[in-house]
């Protein structure tokens, strides 16, 4: 497709984008919700999409009133994603592929993510693609989660690298903006769960794959 031509860094989002995870998410806010008696409103995951997991905590405990401290929220959601992350969740199609291209060209990757350290590990590990990335930041590390620019930011200035010389991979809206409000080309990722706005994805985006074989067709690996 030739949008891998002259960027000098890869950063991508983590769940939906480079792991196949959007599915678990929400069976973890229903699971969650429903321990304390309330509901998983339709349109939650649109509303706390870009969120920084503090972000989300907070807003979980304001809006259904939960009797739990924040960092109790975040506790007991680490707990149940990292068997899901570990056992249960595979890469997307091409990803390793992806990462194997870029580290064959010593151009560095980054993960800019809005889910927390411990479970960005796990899932890193399990699938053995530690070794691909330089930089992991996540939204709680910054001032302001996505859609604002400041988690991308942050990790092209951690890989050295011109916001205009990095190419973003993300697969929802707020993820998307981020990536454009920092000065970056966005790619946006397809997945299952945000299917149904594909039409905004590829509005607000530069460029738009089913998967990561499409970027490598025609490519030398």
């Amino acid at each position: 497709m030739g949008i891998l031509k002259g960027k000098k860094a890869f950063i991508f989002d983590l769940d939906g984008t480079l792991v196949d995870s959007m599915w678990m998410w929400k069976s973890i806010d229903i699971e969650f919700l429903e321990r304390y008696g309330c509901e998983c409103p339709p349109e939650l995951q649109r509303i706390i999409e870009g969120m920084s997991f503090s972000e989300s905590a907070v807003y979980f405990k304001e809006r259904f009133e939960l009797p739990l401290a924040v960092d109790e929220i975040k506790a007991i959601w680490t707990e149940m994603s990292i068997d899901k992350y570990r056992s249960q969740v595979p890469p997307k199609k091409g990803a390793r592929e992806i990462l194997t291209y870029a580290k064959t060209r010593c151009i560095p990757c980054g993960i800019a993510t809005s889910n927390g350290r411990e479970m960005v590990e796990a899932v890193l590990n399990s699938l053995e693609l530690s070794p691909f990335f330089q930089v992991v930041a996540t939204a709680c590390e910054v001032k302001a989660g996505k859609p604002e620019p400041d988690i991308y930011l942050k990790v092209a200035g951690e890989l050295r690298v011109k916001p205009d010389e990095c190419l973003v991979f993300e697969d929802v809206p707020a993820g998307i903006m981020a990536g454009r409000r920092a000065g970056m080309t966005v790619c946006a990722v397809d997945d299952e769960f945000s299917r149904h706005i594909e039409r905004e994805k590829r509005s607000l985006a530069d460029y738009f794959i089913r998967d990561y074989f499409e970027l490598l067709a025609g490519e030398e690996m």
